[in-house]
């Protein structure tokens, strides 16, 4: 017979009924109009539903719901009209008392307005801070006058199949709504689609949610934070898209969870490292399937068809490990790379680069005259790229490389992603409007000469402008 949604409470107290049969302990009951002669069998499932009843009542204030107005376009390249308003509906968890509010991705993003309310309050504006599109994270903050109540985060890494798991959620519009269930698996990879790289590591959980409880906690019996509530699917194996459709779900690992959401209040964005190839899992290790032109894995010798065995010195023998490895790694820093090319074992020493928007970012096409004339997007330094660069050091000014046009003269010049532009034709770079004038004013030369710096060091670059 095939199950259905409303399946899984009964689930959950056969569960507690095997738990009642094999338990000998006596527990004290904690309702005090339960007689005395109530059997022990009773106060156990009391004493499991109390648990759950608590959890509830602690986590709940830090809980909150968030309201996203989109602008969609009508469907069709190029068409013009109304632009109908869409409403999107989902959670959120308050994550510090200054108001930051942790949630998905999806839920915010491209949204012109989001609002959140908190628990018995009002709704309050909220200012989108930073979002991950590879993780499906977003941090939003809002000011309510006072401090605000959190919920604590456990380790992640410590979670366990089999365990219980809590989900409090606005499935339907109804705020604050609880399931239970346990975690069923983790570990897991789902395939999203689109050209943008997901960092998985899911919490895969039986807890019964549906859309609106994406952004939302999944805590554990003490009521932590196990996870992020992010994606749901369908029992024909589809991601769901309607709100009357649940299933097995999945939650983001909290402990991914704090590391992106603190550099989002900390930088506003998250830098990953990026090394331009492509690859699958074989016996061996990780086969390079292919190498982007211009890549720090192209500079720094790795080959297609070489076999990936040690990467910074660890073995690694998983796709989504190695994956995981190269974003963790800082933009700038030398990796030492093992490989095996042709039945030898051979040791590389590559620059790791910093992952172009392409790949992690819902991308708009700028319209610099930097872009249009050199294929190079520059940005203001900030405070943190000296934590996040190894290259740069105290003092250094100019702008930084935000992205490079595919085929534009700053590619086929070398020049990549992170890369500190410090003077154009001789004068220094102190601002992205200095520099743009600075390339409009030298466009009609033959060649425009950049001082930069990056993960090899300082060099001095001639870059042809586009003629188009």
């Amino acid at each position: 017979m095939k199950k259905t949604a409303n399946m899984y409470p009964l689930f959950t107290l056969l569960i507690l009924s095997v738990l009642v049969s094999t338990c000998n302990t006596s527990v004290q009951s904690t309702s005090p109009s339960r007689l005395p002669t109530v059997s022990a069998d009773i106060q156990l499932l009391e004493s499991i539903q109390n648990t759950f009843a608590n959890i509830y009542d602690q986590s709940k204030v830090a809980v909150v719901s968030v309201s996203a107005k989109n602008v969609r376009r009508k469907a069709g390249r190029g068409s013009e009209g109304s632009r109908p308003i869409v409403e999107l509906e989902g959670t959120g968890i308050i994550f510090h008392p200054d108001g930051y509010v942790v949630t998905n991705d999806h839920v915010v993003n491209g949204a012109e307005t989001i609002r959140v309310r908190p628990f018995n309050r009002q709704w309050y504006d909220a200012e989108l801070i930073g979002e991950d599109a590879s993780t499906d994270i977003a941090v939003l903050k809002i000011d309510v006058g006072e401090e605000l109540p959190t919920l604590a985060f456990a380790d992640s890494d410590e979670v366990r199949v089999g365990q219980f798991a809590i989900a409090i959620g606005n499935p339907y519009s109804l705020d604050y709504t609880i399931t239970t269930g346990i975690v069923s698996g983790i570990g897991r990879a789902l395939p999203l689609g689109d050209n943008i790289i997901r960092y998985q590591d899911f919490i895969q959980t039986d807890a019964w949610l549906s859309k609106g409880n994406s952004g939302g906690p999944l805590l554990n019996i003490y009521g932590e934070v196990i996870g992020l509530n992010s994606v749901i699917r369908k029992t024909d194996d589809a991601i769901a898209t309607d709100v009357v459709k649940a299933g097995a779900s999945f939650a983001i690992p909290i402990n991914l969870v704090k590391r992106i959401s603190d550099q989002l209040v900390n930088n506003r964005k998250v830098t990953r490292g990026w090394l331009g190839i492509r690859m699958r899992q074989v016996r061996e290790g990780i086969r390079v399937q292919g190498v982007e032109p211009s890549s720090p894995a192209k500079r720094g010798g790795l080959q297609r068809g070489d076999i990936i065995t040690k990467y910074k010195g660890k073995e690694v023998n998983d796709f989504r490990q190695l994956q995981f490895q190269i974003a963790e790694s800082l933009v700038g820093e030398k990796a030492k790379i093992t490989v095996i090319r042709d039945r030898r074992q051979k040791t590389l020493e590559v620059s790791i680069g910093e992952i172009p928007p392409r790949h992690v970012e819902r991308w708009v096409t700028p319209t610099s005259e930097s872009w249009k004339i050199l294929g190079i997007f520059a940005r203001e330094m900030g405070a943190s790229d000296f934590e996040n660069y190894t290259f740069l050091k105290p003092g250094d000014q100019g702008v930084m490389v935000k992205a490079i046009k595919l085929g534009a003269p700053a590619e086929n010049a070398g020049i990549l992603r992170g890369t500190l532009i410090v003077a154009i034709n001789g004068k220094k770079v102190e601002s992205v409007e200095q520099f743009d004038e600075l390339v409009h004013s030298a466009q009609e030369d033959p060649e425009i000469i950049l001082e930069i710096t990056h993960g090899e060091g300082k060099k001095i670059v001639s870059v042809k402008p586009s003629q188009e």
